[in-house]
């Protein structure tokens, strides 16, 4: 265990509302204890449950953190009795409940990863909490096969722009909704073979032609809303939607026959609120077959830009502009 401070620096919520309500507190240290290790951050992600949170929609797990930051990349400086996956001194990216906007953030052993070869600690930092959605989500939970037709809406989010190139990475033809000319471009670099703008395009129209009427397989959904319906018309039948968010709200008015007719499997999930020993099981698998992906290069997140820490409220902005591509990363001095 090397020498530590008993305070540090991190970004809490003082109310609920806008970017301004994130200000800098002084803290004391987490201290790791079991199976944790104590990470000294260097960079941590910005994701839109952190929006959600700071509006006081979407609150840690009871015993979690309630500082904003679901991801994290540093080294272990200190670790619990009973932890022996990592050395001190050993560099790891890590999935949070919370914590993670502060200058040191504990974790339990398991959802952390080392970092992939040839890999900045920002570009690290970005990958925990969309990785570990899409794979959980995607693969898991409604299990994309090679040769299916995918489609994720927001395709240049973190989510989209992550399960794009997975879903391309292990045999998918891809799908994407996007905003504007261009983020048509930055999804297509990444691998999407079909794209539409949908402040100019019907998606539902433009997908089905481009299927021969045959509908996609697999749907990752994060609007919600109207597009549950359109989801449910541009399935194939017995195809698969999954829910991660509902951005424009809920549905109202959805007409159940149709999944009905189409034998249609609707399901969703939330990862934050899930058990040590669920995403322990995430991260082998990611470790597994995804890791080598990042270390060749392969597949990479996809940066948009990164901020200070102590301008957290700027990263919110950024992101709820809408105008990223990709990840939104805050560094950590």
């Amino acid at each position: 265990m090397t020498d530590l401070p008993e305070k540090m620096l991190a970004i809490a919520i003082t109310a609920p509302g806008g970017p301004d309500v994130l200000a800098a507190e002084e803290r004391h240290v987490p201290v790791p204890l079991g199976e944790e290790i104590l990470i000294k951050v260097e960079a941590a992600g910005v994701n839109r449950p952190d929006v959600l949170q700071r509006m006081g929609a979407y609150p840690p797990p009871k015993d979690a953190s309630d500082l904003p930051g679901l991801e994290v990349s540093g080294t272990v400086v200190s670790k619990g009795i009973d932890a022996k996956s990592y050395e001190i001194g050993e560099k790891v990216t890590a999935l949070v409940a919370g914590g993670g906007y502060a200058q040191y953030c504990k974790v339990h052993e398991s959802h952390a990863l080392p970092i992939p070869e040839g890999m900045s600690m920002i570009e690290a930092a970005a990958i925990p909490e969309t990785f570990f959605t899409v794979w959980s989500n995607v693969f898991d939970r409604v299990g994309l096969k090679a040769g299916e037709r995918f489609l994720v809406h927001g395709g240049t989010s973190g989510i989209g722009t992550t399960a794009i190139q997975l879903a391309k990475a292990f045999g998918a033809e891809v799908f994407t909704t996007v905003g504007s000319e261009e983020k048509a471009e930055a999804v297509r670099a990444l691998g999407a073979d079909h794209v539409v703008n949908y402040n100019k395009v019907d998606f539902v129209s433009a997908f089905l032609e481009a299927t021969a009427k045959e509908g996609i397989h697999v749907i990752l959904d994060m609007v919600g809303g109207d597009y549950v319906e359109k989801n449910w018309k541009v399935a194939a039948v017995e195809g698969r939607i999954c829910q991660i968010a509902t951005l424009n709200g809920f549905a109202e008015d959805v007409n159940f026959s149709r999944l009905m007719m189409k034998r249609l499997t609707h399901t969703g999930s939330t990862l934050r609120p899930r058990d040590t020993a669920f995403k322990a099981a995430i991260a082998a698998a990611l470790k597994e077959k995804v890791w080598p992906l990042l270390s060749s290069g392969k597949i990479r997140p996809v940066m948009d830009s990164t901020f200070p820490l102590e301008q957290a409220a700027d990263a919110h902005r950024r992101m709820e502009s809408s105008g990223h591509i990709g990840k939104i990363v805050l560094t950590v001095e």
